[in-house]
């Protein structure tokens, strides 16, 4: 179990991706996001989510994810945040995003 503390020590919040690449470099099938979260700026992440999303239906599609991780290499390639989703029954990740738009940067709570 985890104290309330604890839960509040992440900063959870709401983005929207701007570009998608494929990454050709990681050792399981992901792709390069470039993620906007308003007065936060720009992060990069690396993302498993090439099973259930293709880069065309992504761009402008709006992610939650934990930015305040420490970076993390991953081949060449810096990922600055955690993108949020939720394993369906086949292993591939479904990305947890907002029943309604709201603005980039806005918290989780």
């Amino acid at each position: 179990m985890i104290t309330w503390n604890d839960f509040e020590k992440l900063d959870i919040r709401c983005g929207t991706i701007i570009a998608a690449t494929n990454f050709e470099k990681a050792k399981k099938p992901a792709y390069k996001l470039q993620i906007d979260f308003g007065e936060w700026g720009i992060k990069n992440s690396s993302a498993q989510i090439t099973a259930l999303y293709n880069l065309q239906n992504l761009v402008g599609k709006q992610i939650i994810a934990i930015i305040n991780f420490p970076p993390k290499q991953i081949a060449d390639f810096m990922s600055e945040c955690l993108v949020l989703g939720i394993y369906n029954k086949d292993g591939a990740v479904v990305l947890l995003q907002p029943s309604i738009a709201v603005n980039n940067g806005d918290k989780v709570g």
